[in-house]
């Protein structure tokens, strides 16, 4: 089953498997099989070629994929370009959220610390 150009694997429930497609998560792969009168648990390869149809016909009415990635990319290029405080902490490579800095997102930022113990090397027994 392909949705958007996403090929749906085959051995999964269809609740997880629906997740393949950007901008489907949990909740809204269970509205769609819910609308269209399919369980949660069954699997990709299960399905009639109608039900297929109409699960592709529900995704393809939201935007998804490529659109929404145009979309939120747009977003943040707004934000960037206007200099708002999230743009700027996009551009920083920073949390925009309001999540702490000082202990967490030290990798982003670059400033990884290693414990005393982490980076040596094991005693050898002679």
């Amino acid at each position: 089953m392909r949705v958007a150009g996403i090929t749906i694997p085959d051995n999964k429930h269809l609740s997880i498997a629906l997740t393949a497609v950007y901008g489907v998560g949990r909740v809204r792969a269970s509205t769609i099989l819910a609308r269209v009168g399919v369980s949660g648990t069954t699997v990709a390869k299960d399905l009639s070629p109608e039900k297929e149809l109409e699960i592709r016909t529900l995704i393809e009415s939201f935007t998804i994929e490529g659109d929404l990635r145009r979309e939120i990319g747009g977003n943040v290029k707004r934000l960037k370009d206007i200099k708002a405080f999230r743009g700027i902490r996009h551009l920083k490579s920073l949390p925009a959220r309001g999540q702490r800095t000082k202990t967490n997102s030290r990798t982003v930022r670059g400033n990884v610390r290693k414990t005393m113990g982490s980076g040596r090397r094991k005693l050898e027994k002679t």
